[in-house]
């Protein structure tokens, strides 16, 4: 769950980011959250089946064409959202570059060497915990 919340996160902030630069309109911060969560959800379930049935053309223009497919996820969600709106195909290209550069920036900032993300706190003070450690193979 906290993995989900980070990514919608990441997404919120990369459409806030793009959306000055190419021409997204939002009416306000709720619609940015709710269209970034719409977002994140196509993502999540719908993007992997396009990404599966255009293989062909993904291999065929060398990984452009998922460029094409994250625009037509922006526009989709534009469609949905009455609050949001993304003006025209190239505002959707362009806004797809910028979202996926911010997104791929955050993520990386916060992913350990692990590939997990890691939530940063703060703790005052650190418990010493008596016990026996269990190593792999034992």
């Amino acid at each position: 769950m906290r993995h989900f919340v980070f990514r919608w996160f990441v997404t919120a902030f990369a459409v806030f980011v793009a959306a000055p630069i190419v021409g997204i309109d939002y009416t306000g911060i709720g619609c940015l959250l709710g269209a970034s969560l719409l977002l994140g959800i196509i993502n999540a379930f719908v993007r992997p089946i396009l990404l599966f049935l255009s293989i062909p053309l993904i291999l065929v223009t060398l990984g452009f064409f998922i460029l094409i497919i994250n625009a037509l996820m922006l526009k989709f969600v534009s469609e949905i959202v009455p609050c949001f709106k993304v003006h025209g195909f190239w505002s959707a290209i362009f806004g797809a570059i910028i979202i996926s550069i911010v997104s791929w920036l955050l993520s990386a900032f916060f992913r350990g060497s692990d590939g997990r993300v890691h939530v940063l706190t703060h703790h005052s003070q650190i418990k010493q915990v008596r016990g026996r450690v269990i190593e792999p193979g034992e």
